[in-house]
């Protein structure tokens, strides 16, 4: 009988052990892809001047334009990750959102050209055709980006004493990502490379995110 007492106690320290040690590995996966997604919104932002320019200019309106998508694609995007953070939060559906993010941003490069085209004939007012062609080619995978912050803050919070601890911290991560994101897009990447070459960089980026988390679903 003590023997048995025993080795049930054992059993259950190397299960808390094993949770501790996944809960210890969890925040900096969590925190790392978060500082991904913020980068990838703001480059993608940035390159919609670049991509929406040969059409309808790069004016005030334009940025106008492509600014309003963004941020309602960002609000939408918190309210639904806030909404499927409550059932069952995990690592798959965390990482299933980067694969669908990398999926919506596939349009610009195979058929941004053609969509924008039509918008332009359609819509020649840069004002009202900009405004079309970015909710087209950025709306979804923008309001998909926004749904990681509020769900990352899901997979983080263990505690509700430490949720606004953990939510600063995440959105400090993911807002430096995003400033990041601007700097090295404005100042670089669009001296560097093509448009199209940062976009399926950006895709094959987000893609590996999701293969990574939803690979270490069962780990962590």
């Amino acid at each position: 009988m003590g023997h048995a007492f025993f080795a049930e106690f054992l059993m259950e320290d190397t299960l808390t052990q094993c949770r501790a040690a996944k809960s210890a590995g969890l925040p900096p996966l969590v925190f790392t892809l978060a500082f991904t997604s913020g980068f990838s919104i703001m480059a993608v932002e940035l390159l919609g001047g670049r991509i929406l320019a040969p059409y309808f200019g790069s004016s005030i309106y334009v940025w106008g334009s492509i600014i309003t998508v963004f941020m309602v694609a960002l609000s939408l995007g918190y309210l639904i990750g806030g909404r499927l953070s409550l059932h069952e939060p995990g690592l798959g559906r965390y990482g299933s959102f980067y694969l669908l993010s990398a999926l919506a941003l596939l349009p610009i490069v195979l058929a941004g050209d053609g969509m924008m085209e039509q918008v332009f004939i359609a819509l020649a007012d840069p004002r009202y055709g900009s405004l079309v062609a970015a909710s087209a080619l950025f709306l979804l995978p923008t309001v998909i980006l926004g749904m990681i912050a509020p769900y990352s803050v899901r997979l983080l919070v263990r505690h509700q004493q430490h949720s606004g601890q953990v939510a600063g911290f995440l959105y400090f991560v993911s807002t430096l990502g995003s400033a990041l994101g601007t700097l090295a897009t404005s100042f670089y990447l669009v001296l560097w490379f093509e448009v199209n070459a940062i976009i399926w960089t950006l895709i094959a980026l987000l893609a590996c995110c999701g293969l990574l988390a939803i690979s270490l679903r069962k780990w962590l």
